[in-house]
């Protein structure tokens, strides 16, 4: 099936976004020595620092391309649910690590939502929250995975 007009805007500028992603990633990682710093402009491509940023930007920019090439809008829906069950998974261990661990790279001043907590608590809620994230991922993945599949 042909994408949309509306399909095809969005994975242009999903695209764009994403390749403006990897490139800031990898000058910021790179050149600038910051790979850890927060990219909270590229939060929606689940880059959540700067290394992450130069990966999955260029992660999704295969991915548009992928899919503009197959011109399957599903399968761009199905990937976007498995990216962000995968995802979301990671994040919960990892921030489930942070709790424990005495190497703490994520001070917790830094960290959106410390305002609202003024404690280490944003860890756990951060934990949280990726929980949350997994379950829809889940339940769109099976969606999209079985609409897809009925296209065969």
């Amino acid at each position: 099936m042909k994408l949309l007009v509306w399909q095809q805007l969005f994975l242009i500028g999903y695209c764009l976004y994403a390749a403006v992603a990897a490139y800031q990633g990898f000058e910021q990682t790179s050149q600038k020595k910051n790979a850890y710093g927060m990219s909270p402009r590229y939060f929606l491509l689940g880059a959540f620092v700067w290394a992450d940023s130069m990966v999955l930007g260029a992660f999704w920019v295969a991915a548009s391309a992928i899919t503009w090439f197959f011109q399957d809008w599903l399968l761009f829906l199905l990937l976007f649910s498995i990216f962000w069950l995968v995802r979301s998974v990671g994040e919960t261990v990892y921030w489930f690590n942070q709790q424990f661990s005495p190497l703490n790279r994520n001070p917790i001043e830094k960290l959106p939502g410390y305002n609202f907590v003024h404690n280490d608590s944003i860890w756990f809620i951060y934990q949280v929250l990726a929980q949350c994230v997994t379950v829809v991922a889940a339940i769109a993945t099976l969606y999209f995975a079985h609409q897809w599949v009925n296209t065969f």
